[in-house]
Parts: structure tokens; C-alpha cells; sequence
């Protein structure tokens, strides 16, 4: 049970680091491993092998903002989907499906897969039910169809891996798993890709300081309350000395340029787009504080945030609203704004480029915890000790034997 076929449908591959991550471990340990995911921008090919790793890709016509339009973005991704897992079964074949949500519509493959003697992970990236109020704040028709799916995705998994506690919590209370078929591996960056390197001065536009951010520009990121940050510390403050560089895409990108507009900081405020990995750790590189504007709700508060260790990977400090796992991931890393107060979160930004020695403190204090303990080296053994207990439940059910 060598050969593993990865479903992901929000991002491309190899531009998800975490499905990335897992990818490449699993084909260093052995594993012939297939990619099934959606086209995007510098990830135009419909197919590619990439270190050994075949990656299918299938074009999505638009991406959804709205509860009918993700409903039709998701159909259209599990049609494609579907259509190319038949394409690797007839190929490379496979032996295992291991499915990233969104959405919680892949166990309909796995559940197909599974009466011809294949297996399931559940990769549990998002909290669905928890994505949908934090996007649309009802708990209407499709938040109770959130919860359905996402029952059913547990009870039709093998085992499932939670990026931390408190999705793990989830699959047990929730999902209804046994507390022994769920297996937390974490999101650790990798430090071979995230590399310090010198500041590029140009980045910060004429200004003395540069505060980074890198993420999606979506609803639930808090991009609305960073920018009333951004106005409050200009035009509240009186700070002209600081410049802002947002790197990263999404639904809510031209939303939040006009928004920038209308508080009167779009000349304080760099919006990059997608950019790729050079571009990126330029301006993360450059900046003396990032920020973490996630909004304080219940997804966010018990999602654990990539970006905030990729920042402390790169020895820089953090300022965020208080969020239980973003607490946990940063530690003394990071200073907490009051939940959702942009005004706090302005001028903890402000507090914190005016003490470059409290900076220095926190910004080691990340590194040297990414280092010790989240970075993906420590994470990896976890992801293959789960892979072997899917392959001792396979070989106990071929033998007879308990296992």
C-alpha cells in the first residue's frame, strides 16, 4: 500500500505548502504520490511531475464569494475530480485517498474507492461549519448541511489528521472517530524555504519602518480591521514613518485596495497580489514587525495560522488578536491586540516598532521555537507514523489477525 492519491481543491499544487509538505515526505519515504487539485496562477499546466510527484490539474471557471456560488464551485471541482481520479486508477493507480477540505464533498470519492478495497484520510484543514459563520454569520440551511458533511467525511475515513488540539477535538466530539484514528500533524514551515536573508530598503517605499503580512485577502482574514489599523495609526497617530506591504490574492483583494482608498492610506499600503516565494521573503524579510489581522471568531480561534509561523521562522515578530491557537503557536513571539479592536492592533504595531530590543527578544524567541519544536522535520514522522498505522489496519484485515 505504496501509492497515494492527494485530493485538494483550494489551492494548486505546489503552491499549498502544507499539502506540498506532506507530498514530498510520503515520496521520501517510499510512496509513489499523485496530485489531483485545481490550475492557478504559475500553475497553469494541466499536468506535471514535479520530483517524481504527478500533479493533475483542472481548470475552475471562477472562485465563489457566495454560498450558491461555493456550492457550484464545489460541484464543478468534485466532477473534475472524480473524472481524474479514474485517470490515476488506470495509471499510476493508487492505493490510498488522503482528501484536504474544503469541501467536505471528497468522502463521496473515498466512500466509492472504498468497495474496491482502497483507503481513506481525511486531511482536515478547515473547520467548515466554523468557515461558513465566520464568511456569512448564520447558522441557516447550509450551515446545518456544513455539519452533515462534515459528519459524514469522518465516518467514512480511515483515519483523519488534525492540524492541531482543537481540530482533533472536533473529529472525536464531532466526527465520531476513535480518539486512536486521529493523528495531529501540524503545519510546521520548512526552514529550507524560508531563509533570512537581507532587507530590500525599496520595499519600504521612502519610510523608516515596514510591517508585513502574508495571507489570503478574504473576509474572515481581518484585512477590513488591519486597514482601520493602518488609518488609525496615520491619520490618529500621526505616524508617516511606516509602510505596510500586503503580499497574497483572493476574492477580497480589489474590495480592500478601494477600502484603502477610502480611509486615505492607500500610499501607506503595498498590495502585491500573488506573488512567487522570492518576492514574497523580500518583503517578509524586509519588514520589522508582521501582523496577524485574523478576526477573532470561531473558526480563527481554533484554526491554527500558517503565516504566523512562517513569520517567527523568519525571526520576526508578531502582532495578532488573542486567538487560542494562535496564542499557543507564538507564545512570547508574538504581542495579543484586544479581540477585534483595530485600534489596539494599531498601536501594538506602533508599541512594537518602538522598541527594536523587545523586537530582537520576541523575533529569536520565534525562531528558536520553530526550530525546536513546529518546523515540518518534527511534524513529518507524525504524518508517516499515521500512514503506518493505515498500513497495519490493511495488513491485519488481509491476514485475519487483530490488529
Amino acid at each position: 500500500m505504496k501509492r497515494v492519491l492527494i485530493l485538494v481543491e483550494n489551492l494548486p499544487s505546489p503552491f499549498d505548502r502544507r499539502v506540498w509538505q506532506e507530498a514530498t515526505t510520503l515520496r521520501d519515504a517510499g510512496y509513489t504520490v499523485s496530485i489531483i487539485c485545481p490550475t492557478g496562477k504559475g500553475c497553469e499546466e494541466r499536468y506535471v511531475e514535479i520530483g517524481g510527484i504527478a500533479i493533475h490539474r483542472y481548470n475552475l471557471p471562477f472562485e465563489a464569494d457566495r454560498a450558491l456560488g461555493y456550492a457550484l464551485e464545489y460541484s464543478v471541482a468534485l466532477f473534475w475530480t472524480f473524472v481524474l481520479s479514474l485517470r490515476v486508477a488506470f495509471g499510476r493507480g493508487f492505493d490510498v485517498i488522503h482528501a484536504c477540505n474544503p469541501p467536505d464533498l471528497f468522502f463521496l470519492i473515498g466512500a466509492f474507492y472504498k468497495l474496491f478495497g482502497k483507503k481513506f484520510v481525511f486531511d482536515h484543514h478547515d473547520a467548515n461549519p466554523e468557515l461558513y459563520l465566520a464568511k456569512f454569520g448564520r447558522q441557516d440551511f447550509f450551515y446545518r448541511l456544513m455539519l452533515w458533511l462534515e459528519r459524514l467525511t469522518f465516518r467514512t475515513a480511515d483515519i483523519s489528521l488534525a492540524t492541531n488540539n482543537s481540530y482533533r477535538r472536533i473529529a472525536i466530539e464531532r466526527g465520531g472517530m476513535a480518539p486512536e484514528r486521529v493523528f495531529v500533524v501540524r503545519s510546521g514551515p520548512s526552514l529550507e524555504r524560508l531563509k533570512i536573508m537581507p532587507a530590500v530598503p525599496a520595499l519600504k517605499r521612502g519610510r523608516k519602518h515596514l510591517v508585513g503580512y502574508v495571507g489570503v485577502m478574504g473576509r474572515q482574514e481581518g484585512i477590513d480591521y488591519l486597514l482601520h489599523a493602518v488609518a488609525y495609526i496615520v491619520h490618529g497617530l500621526g505616524r508617516r514613518d511606516i509602510q505596510f506591504g500586503l503580499v497574497g490574492g483572493g476574492t477580497s483583494l480589489d474590495e480592500m485596495k478601494a477600502m484603502a482608498a477610502e480611509l486615505r492610506v492607500a500610499d501607506y499600503v503595498t498590495f502585491t497580489g500573488r506573488v512567487s516565494d522570492a518576492e514574497l521573503l523580500a518583503m517578509l524579510n524586509t519588514a520589522e514587525v508582521c501582523v496577524n489581522p485574523d478576526v477573532a471568531s470561531a473558526m480563527n480561534d481554533i484554526s491554527t495560522m500558517n503565516k504566523v509561523m512562517e513569520y517567527m521562522a523568519l525571526g520576526k515578530p508578531v502582532v495578532q488578536f488573542d486567538l487560542a491557537e494562535a496564542r499557543y503557536s507564538a507564545q512570547a513571539a508574538s504581542l495579543y491586540a484586544e479581540r477585534n479592536d483595530p485600534l489596539d492592533l494599531g498601536a501594538k504595531i506602533v508599541e512594537l516598532l518602538d522598541d527594536p530590543e523587545r523586537r530582537k527578544a520576541m523575533g529569536e524567541f520565534g525562531r528558536r521555537r520553530v526550530m525546536e519544536e513546529l518546523e515540518w522535520r518534527h511534524e513529518a514522522p507524525k504524518l508517516l507514523a499515521a500512514y503506518h498505522a493505515l498500513r497495519a489496519d490493511r495488513l491485519c484485515a488481509a491476514t485475519g489477525h487483530p490488529g
